[in-house]
């Protein structure tokens, strides 16, 4: 059953995100998991490989093979225990799976996830998975109205699909402001922020909000493009042209 939930941003806009069921969800982890066993066999298999050219080689030999080990440990377990804190905290809240089921982790109020919730969700996740291969997780989704799993809970965060209105938000942000704008830092991630949400605002409250942050930040550019409307001024601003 598909189920939707409100949240209320730092503009006091309410934005409304699909929520991603258990079934996407449970796929992005078998494709997330079928990554992680993959990588680890190929490993595993180029040591095999490598181990007896390496006995051959008598001390030092024996010695880079000690060192092979140690790195295939240490990245396997890596590629175990760190794969979902390392890609949801650096890209945008997704993971292989996640990006290919077309769903995203955001925060409660509707904001990227920060590299502290990524963690807490999956510490949790741990903890899911060897207690019944994500059962409780299943459990605690069906009883949320927000489908949150305990790892949700436990970092406020919620998994969504990713809105057609933004369909390469990394993309879009990483573009820079305009060079000779004069516009600030802080008021670059301002204007990048609501042109991120735009598309999910409804028209009146888009309006307003863009009349806002234009009203705010043409007084510090250095040409205020009083000949573009308020929500052409922040795509210009953004667009790095």
């Amino acid at each position: 059953m598909l189920r939707d939930v409100d949240v209320r941003t730092g503009e006091a806009v309410s934005i409304r995100y699909e929520l991603a069921g258990i079934g996407s969800r449970f796929l992005a982890v078998v494709v997330d998991m079928v990554a992680q066993v993959t990588i680890a066999i190929a490993l595993l298999m180029a040591f095999a490989f490598a181990s007896p050219t390496l006995s051959r080689n008598g001390f030092l030999g024996k010695v880079a093979g000690a060192w092979l080990i140690a790195f295939w440990v240490a990245f396997t377990f890596l590629v175990f225990f760190g794969w979902f804190i390392i890609f949801e905290a650096w890209w945008s809240g997704r993971t292989p799976g996640k990006r290919l089921l077309g769903l995203r982790v955001v925060r409660d109020g509707g904001f990227p996830v920060d590299l502290g919730a990524a963690v807490i969700r999956n510490l949790v996740r741990i903890a899911e998975l060897l207690l019944g291969f994500y059962t409780l997780s299943a459990v605690s989704a069906l009883l949320s109205p927000e489908n949150k799993r305990l790892g949700d809970f436990a970092a406020g965060t919620l998994v969504v699909r990713d809105r057609s209105a933004v369909p390469d938000l990394d993309g879009y942000l990483a573009r820079p402001a305009h060079a000779a704008s004069g516009l600030s830092e802080t008021n670059r991630v301002l204007v990048e922020r609501f042109l991120a949400r735009a598309g999910s605002l409804d028209p009146a409250a888009r309006m307003r909000v863009a009349g806002q942050i234009a009203d705010h930040v043409r007084p510090t550019l250095s040409d205020p493009r009083r000949d573009l409307d308020d929500e052409a001024l922040l795509e210009y601003l953004a667009s790095g042209n």
